[in-house]
C-alpha cells in the first residue's frame, strides 16, 4: 500500500470522523434543548394550575381562552343535555368507552363551554345503545381546568353527527348547534359521579423521549470518536513501537 494512498485514505476518515461526530453531537444538544422548552412548557402549567380558579363571570369574561389553559375553575351554569356527544373509542385506566361531553350555558352570561365530564363504559353488543348517564336540570356548580378540545382520532369518513362520533372540531359543533362556544373546554375533575370516571391522566410532554435520544445521539459521537481514536492513531503507533 503506497504512502499516497495511506494519506488519502487517512484524510477521507478523518473527515467522515468530524462529520459523524459533529453531526451526532448536534442531534444530541437539539434533543437537549426540546426537553428545556418542553420542561419550561410544563413549569408554565404548573404555574396555571396554582392560580386561584375562576368562576363563571371571570370565565364569562376571558376573551381568549388560550391565554388560561390549565387553570382551574369553578363555574355554575345549566346542562344542556339535549346536545351531549359521546366520542367514541376513547381510553381510561385502560379500558375504551366513551368520552362523554355536554355543553353547559354559564350563569348570568350567554356564553356556552364543552365540559368534558368523563368517561363511560358501552355495550359492545349493542354498539348503538347510549350508556345511563345521569345529567341533573338546574342550576349546577361544576370543577375542573381549562384545557384544548378533545384529541382527534383517525377519521375513517367526513365530519361527524349525532349523539356517538369519532371526533369532535368545536367550530363545526357550534355552526351545529349555534351555540356561542368557547375555543376551548373545561375538563371536569374530581371524584367519579353522574356514572363518569374522571381519571384523566396528566399531560405527557415526551421529557423522557428526548433524553434518551439525547443519551443515544452522544454515545454514538463517543463510539465514532473512540473508534477513529483506536483505529487511525493507537493500533498505528503500537505498531510502530513494535518495528522498532
Amino acid at each position: 500500500m503506497s504512502a499516497s494512498f495511506r494519506s488519502r485514505r487517512f484524510w477521507l476518515l478523518t473527515l467522515a470522523t468530524v462529520l459523524v461526530a459533529g453531526a451526532t453531537l448536534s442531534l444530541g444538544q437539539w434533543q437537549l434543548r426540546r426537553a428545556a422548552q418542553k420542561e419550561a412548557l410544563q413549569a408554565a402549567i404548573e404555574s396555571q394550575k396554582s392560580l386561584p380558579a375562576l368562576d363563571s363571570r371571570a370565565l364569562a369574561a376571558i376573551k381568549n381562552i388560550a391565554d388560561e389553559m390549565h387553570r382551574p375553575a369553578a363555574v355554575q351554569g345549566v346542562w344542556l343535555a339535549a346536545q351531549t356527544v359521546y366520542l367514541d373509542n376513547r381510553a381510561m385506566n385502560g379500558k375504551t368507552g366513551f368520552w362523554v361531553l355536554t355543553p353547559l350555558a354559564l350563569q348570568d352570561s350567554s356564553r356556552v363551554i364543552l365540559v368534558q365530564r368523563g368517561w363511560v363504559a358501552r355495550d359492545f353488543i349493542d354498539r348503538s345503545r347510549l350508556p345511563e348517564v345521569a345529567t341533573p336540570a338546574g342550576l349546577v356548580t361544576v370543577q375542573g381546568r381549562i384545557a384544548p378540545p378533545p384529541s382527534k382520532l383517525y377519521e375513517f369518513k367526513g365530519p361527524d353527527t349525532g349523539r356517538i362520533r369519532q371526533n369532535l372540531d368545536l367550530a363545526a359543533f357550534g355552526a351545529e348547534t349555534g351555540l356561542p362556544l368557547f375555543n376551548g373546554t373545561l375538563l371536569q375533575t374530581g371524584a367519579p359521579g353522574d356514572g363518569l370516571l374522571r381519571d384523566w391522566p396528566a399531560p405527557n410532554l415526551g421529557l423522557d423521549k428526548h433524553y434518551g435520544y439525547a443519551v443515544q445521539w452522544f454515545a454514538l459521537c463517543a463510539l465514532v470518536l473512540g473508534l477513529y481514536l483506536w483505529f487511525q492513531l493507537i493500533l498505528p503507533l503500537r505498531g510502530k513501537g513494535r518495528a522498532r
